[in-house]
């Protein structure tokens, strides 16, 4: 049933992307735990390693079911807000207790929430093919405010696609962000994925 659902999010020719997390959400965390689901805890880690003050608020965006805020909170950040885009997934979230508050926005609409009130931002798992395009990275890096950090991952779809490692890097070249952490390693070991897992610095 995971392969199932995870070959639904990376076919390009699928239905609506939101309606399958819908469907997904009920077993979405022990289908991705039974492919050894590895991203959330490498990102928690280098944020953790790159940031001095742990009881900032940071915003989970894209949080899903809460797996990337149970990993944030393992390593020590105390207030964490969470931010997506299906409700199914959110309600799943919330009964984490790892949040002080969960958002839920449409794909369309403005993003309800002040980037820049948060001191990091982590978007794990979530920027890529299949889930949130290479806009919505450009758009947490143009709105979150100087000095705060952003961890972030391109899996492997994403890291095949030039767009989303171009981007970041005209970032870069422009001074808008600081590299602080690149490390390539495990994302769903089960069906032989990897991402690269960064954090970047807003100059």
């Amino acid at each position: 049933m995971a392969q199932k659902f995870l070959d639904s999010v990376y076919d390009k020719g699928n239905r609506d992307v939101r309606e399958i997390y819908a469907d997904w959400s009920k077993t979405y965390d022990a289908e991705i735990a039974e492919n050894g689901y590895a991203t959330p805890m490498r990102a928690a880690s280098a944020l953790a390693d790159s940031v001095q003050d742990k009881s900032r608020p940071v915003l989970d965006f894209g949080c899903g079911t809460g797996l990337s805020g149970l990993a944030l909170k393992s390593k020590d950040f105390s207030i964490i807000d969470g931010i997506d885009v299906t409700p199914e997934m959110i309600a799943v979230a919330q009964s984490k207790g790892v949040y002080r508050i969960v958002h839920c926005y449409g794909l369309t609409d403005p993003i309800p929430v002040d980037l820049g009130a948060y001191a990091a931002i982590s978007a794990i798992g979530v920027i890529s093919p299949g889930a949130a395009p290479i806009e919505v990275f450009e758009m947490i890096v143009t709105q979150m405010t100087a000095g705060a950090h952003f961890v972030f991952s391109f899996n492997d779809h994403a890291l095949d696609d030039p767009r989303y490692e171009a981007s970041l890097k005209a970032f870069i070249d422009a001074g808008t962000l600081a590299l602080v952490f690149q490390e390539y390693g495990d994302h769903l070991p089960g069906i032989g994925l990897r991402s690269t897992v960064y954090v970047v610095e807003k100059l």
